[in-house]
């Protein structure tokens, strides 16, 4: 049984300063890239302004047990699950962990799904953040691919 989980959550210090801690977002890729193929998750990441949202598919065992480190990762603060379902096949089955910098992401498209053009998942629902996710990963906007 395949399933996704969007979740978003805020940037502990150090990773929360005023440029994204590239050793902070480096230390959770490389992580994601050695753990992940094991467990059969795949996935995309985006950080800005002391935000993650990261979309994690594979099994339901799997994605469940990631949920829990995820909770427990002093790296994450008021860790929120903005949508869990069941799903037929993976959206982001083509890399273990993808890296989006929203820096590079046209103003226009997070206005499409958003208030302003700024990532905020927590001021939008599920849909509209997959959709967006969804559309960064369909323009080729992923600025570090990992297989």
């Amino acid at each position: 049984m395949l399933v996704r989980c969007l979740y978003a959550s805020r940037a502990t210090p150090p990773a929360a300063s005023p440029a994204p801690s590239e050793t902070c977002l480096d230390g959770i890729l490389k992580q994601s890239r050695k753990n992940n193929p094991a467990h059969g998750i795949t996935g995309m990441l985006c950080y800005a302004n002391d935000i993650f949202v990261q979309i994690i598919e594979g099994g339901r065992a799997e994605v469940g047990q990631l949920l829990t480190n995820l909770f427990k990762d002093p790296r994450h603060a008021g860790l929120q699950i903005l949508s869990f379902e069941e799903i037929a096949e993976r959206s982001f089955g083509h890399w273990t962990m993808g890296q989006v910098k929203i820096s590079n992401i046209n103003p226009a498209l997070l206005l499409k799904y958003s208030e302003r053009a700024e990532l905020n998942p927590f001021a939008c629902s599920g849909a509209q953040m997959l959709a967006l996710l969804c559309e960064i990963a369909a323009s080729g906007a992923i600025a570090n691919r990992s297989l």
